[in-house]
Order: structure tokens, then C-alpha cells, then sequence
């Protein structure tokens, strides 16, 4: 069975567009099937990049798990200094991505494959609607790779549903040596800031 956290989706593309309203931002997103929420912008994104403070103005940022590109293209909107780097697995999110960003004029978006993306960049903010159904191993795995990418003063922000265990999560993180804390609670989604 083919999943949006597959490289190469097998589902028959059905192209759609779905609109990210912000009271700050108003984008019109392409999107396909066999990506992550490709009907409506996920309520976990929504909560995500409605409730967390304004990205570093300049630097490195990541959105982990890109998708179809609302995490980052909020990002590179809210920080046109900086460049954003969004990284999924998903090819066919990564070229809607790059699509999105390309259409809403933020040139700073750099759309990249998990494995491909520079191991010497480090990041001063990672914001993450992060795939929970990859499972607990390959989530943790993940989460360690990208989060010791963090600059000393960065800071990651991770949306995660409370019944998909984001409590256990924020343990977890800080079993690993991590300051974790809820930042906020919101329609059944935590956001969780994670520093050094």
C-alpha cells in the first residue's frame, strides 16, 4: 500500500489546489493525490502556523515533512531573508513545492529530498507537522537526525495530535536531552518547542 511518506507515490495523480488562509498570508496551493492532506490544509498545519511566533529573519530554516509546501511557504512569506529548506521523501510533494513556491514568488524555497538535503547546513528554526504514522522507530530516528541540526539558539516547533501521543513524544525528547514544552493546545493538537 502506497503512503504519502512513500518516495514514489503509486496513486494516479488527481491534481487539486486548496487555499492556506492566515490572517497574514492568503496562498492558492497545488496538490495531488499521494500527498499528505492534498483536500484542505491538514487542522494540525493550520494550528501550527497560527500559533507560532515569527520565524528567525535570516539564516537556515527547515520545514520537516514539506508535503505540498504550506509550512514553508509560511515561513519563507514571513522570513524573505532566509532560506527555507523543505524535505520530505515524497517526490511528488517536493515538486509541488516547488510549484507552490515558484507561483507565490518565494524564491527562497528550497525544495529537497530527505536524503539529498546538505549535512552541513544547520538550522535556526524547524517547524514540522511531522508523519506520526511512520511509526514510533522511523519518527524517532527522524527526529534525532534533523533536531541535532539545530543551531545552538534554534528552535524546532512540532505540531502533534494528543491521541497520536503527543505526550509520549514530549517525554521522549526530553529522555533524548532536549528541553521540550507545550507551547499551546488546540482542537486536540499540541504544539511542542523543542531546544537544546
Amino acid at each position: 500500500m502506497a503512503h504519502y511518506f512513500s518516495e514514489q507515490p503509486g496513486a494516479s495523480r488527481r491534481p487539486g489546489s486548496v487555499s492556506l488562509v492566515l490572517p497574514d498570508l492568503h496562498l492558492r496551493l497545488e496538490t495531488d493525490s499521494g500527498v499528505f492532506s492534498p483536500e484542505r490544509v491538514d487542522l494540525g498545519t493550520k494550528v501550527l502556523l497560527e500559533t507560532v511566533p515569527p520565524p528567525p529573519q535570516e539564516g537556515d530554516l527547515l520545514d520537516l515533512g514539506c508535503g505540498y509546501g504550506p509550512i514553508a511557504l509560511t515561513m519563507a512569506a514571513r522570513a524573505p531573508e532566509a532560506t527555507v529548506w523543505a524535505v520530505d521523501v515524497n517526490r511528488r510533494s517536493l515538486e509541488l513545492t516547488e510549484r507552490n513556491a515558484h507561483t507565490a514568488g518565494l524564491y527562497k524555497v528550497r525544495p529537497v529530498h530527505a536524503d539529498e538535503a546538505p549535512d552541513d547546513v544547520k538550522f535556526r528554526a524547524i517547524w514540522s507537522n511531522p508523519a506520526i504514522r511512520i511509526g514510533k522507530p522511523a519518527l524517532h530516528a527522524m527526529l534525532t537526525r534533523w533536531l541535532s541540526r539545530l543551531t545552538p539558539d534554534g528552535v524546532a516547533y512540532l505540531v502533534v495530535q494528543k491521541h497520536l501521543g503527543s505526550d509520549s513524544l514530549q517525554r521522549w525528547l526530553g529522555e533524548q536531552g532536549w528541553q521540550a514544552t507545550r507551547e499551546a493546545s488546540r482542537a486536540a493538537y499540541r504544539i511542542l518547542k523543542v531546544t537544546r
